[in-house]
């Protein structure tokens, strides 16, 4: 099975890519997406995301712009590396005899810029770089050199922007393009090889998820006969099989309220919103009251995906009513599935030290590892027990003490405090720092 890859750039980058592509035509499928301005990166990541395994770009700037739509899939792009600047330095110093010092360059890092120029035997005095990471508006890239031009500052441009380099193309500024070359591209196709192996090894993992419904026979005696229960038991039956259908799996009954669904990870991850876990505990919920939750474990065998999920029901239920948990196979936890925030942490650690300081401080692996990715989701690298209290479905008391003990073994740092916006104590801050 071939790895879809999406190649997103200009009629000329992508040209290239395709052509290299053919290479590894046993192992990807290369599909062009040629924009004409850069700004359609965004709308061709959101559009295609679907259909699409990896992501490669032509560039740094489409690369970034991607990224700030979060893609869920891996994403390349090839680096501009010593030879691609190498190419156009030596074209402007001996084939055009032009100053470098009189040129002006955007996008490369200085360090780079220079290691290169060492290399050559070249000087360039004064130096007229726009260094960046990530994206920068063509418009601000095309200011920059065009302000150097009718200062008399530069003669030359040098751009790795394609719509830059058009566009003073058609002023007729003698411009450069800064382009990976072969080697860089080869090299950004074969991790994409590489990251399509281990695509399709997640895919054909087996995915196992176990529905509990808390005991429907205790309503037996509550205006509840056998006969109703029985019942009731089909009509759960009845939903599961329709989700199971849209998951191309199979189900077996276990009796009392609990279901055993066997499907592959590739089959659960391309399924629909119809068919995701929070849709059938919504179905669900509309038959019955009784405590419903889902675990749901990816495993290299049934047994591994078996005991995920069986941890993955136990965080589930330990979340409330109609709540739904993901074990995967490295160990990560991700859930309540249901949230709109749902939180991913694990519940391994490899860190002998760490886990004794845990153990000291009376906290679980498991614990310690949420707080942590309820700090990331938070974005401001800091975190309160009344936010624990909240995400986690716990006592503000019990966040607190958590957070004490933490912070007594060394294993969380206090920086500050925040006012109550009512009547109370201020509310102390701390910080989670991960394991190295």
């Amino acid at each position: 099975m071939k790895a879809r890859v999406g190649a997103v750039g200009p009629k000329d980058s992508i040209e290239l890519i395709l052509e290299i592509g053919k290479e590894f035509q046993n192992q990807l499928t290369v599909i062009p997406f040629i924009y004409n301005t850069m700004s359609e990166t965004s709308d061709i990541v959101v559009r295609e995301e679907s259909n699409i395994d990896i992501w490669v770009f032509s560039g740094q700037a489409p690369y970034a712009i991607a990224q700030e739509r979060q893609i869920k899939q891996k994403a390349l792009y090839p680096q501009l590396n010593g030879s691609s600047l190498t190419k156009v330095l030596l074209e402007i110093v001996y084939r055009d005899r032009l100053a470098l010092g009189r040129t002006s360059f955007d996008t490369i890092l200085p360090d780079h810029f220079n290691e290169t120029c060492t290399e050559l035997g070249l000087v360039c005095d004064p130096l007229h770089l726009l260094s960046y990471t990530g994206f920068k508006p063509e418009e601000e890239v095309l200011e920059f050199h065009l302000k150097l031009i009718a200062e008399g500052k530069v003669d030359a441009i040098a751009t790795c922007l394609s719509g830059v380099y058009e566009k003073l193309k058609a002023r007729g500024v003698p411009v450069y393009r800064i382009q990976p070359n072969r080697m860089t591209i080869r090299t950004m196709l074969n991790l994409a090889s590489n990251e399509g192996e281990t695509i399709h090894f997640k895919k054909s993992q087996i995915a196992v998820m176990l529905i509990h419904i808390d005991e429907p026979e205790k309503l037996i005696g509550q205006n509840k006969s056998a006969y109703d229960i029985r019942r009731l038991d089909l009509q759960f039956q009845e939903i599961i099989i329709g989700h199971v259908e849209a998951l191309s799996g199979s189900f077996i009954a276990l009796g009392n309220g609990k279901f055993l669904v066997f499907t592959t990870r590739g089959a659960f991850e391309a399924a629909d919103s119809t068919a995701h876990p929070t849709v059938l505990l919504e179905k669900l919920a509309l038959i019955t009251d009784l405590k419903t939750n889902i675990g749901i474990g990816f495993g290299v065998t049934v047994l591994a995906a078996e005991r995920n999920a069986q941890l993955a029901l136990q965080h589930a239920r330990s979340g409330g009513n109609f709540s739904a948990v993901l074990v995967k196979d490295t160990g990560e936890i991700e859930g309540p599935l249901q949230q709109d925030k749902s939180i991913n942490f694990h519940y391994r650690t490899e860190d002998m030290q760490f886990r004794d300081l845990l153990k000291k401080a009376g906290v679980t692996v498991t614990t310690y590892n949420k707080l942590l990715s309820v700090q990331k989701n938070v974005g401001q690298d800091s975190i309160s027990a009344s936010l624990i209290a909240e995400t986690l479905s716990m006592t503000k008391r019990n966040a607190r003490r958590i957070l004490t003990d933490l912070e007594e073994h060394g294993l969380v740092e206090l920086i500050g405090e925040e006012a109550p916006t009512n009547r109370g104590r201020p509310r102390k801050i701390y910080r989670i720092k991960p394991v190295q």
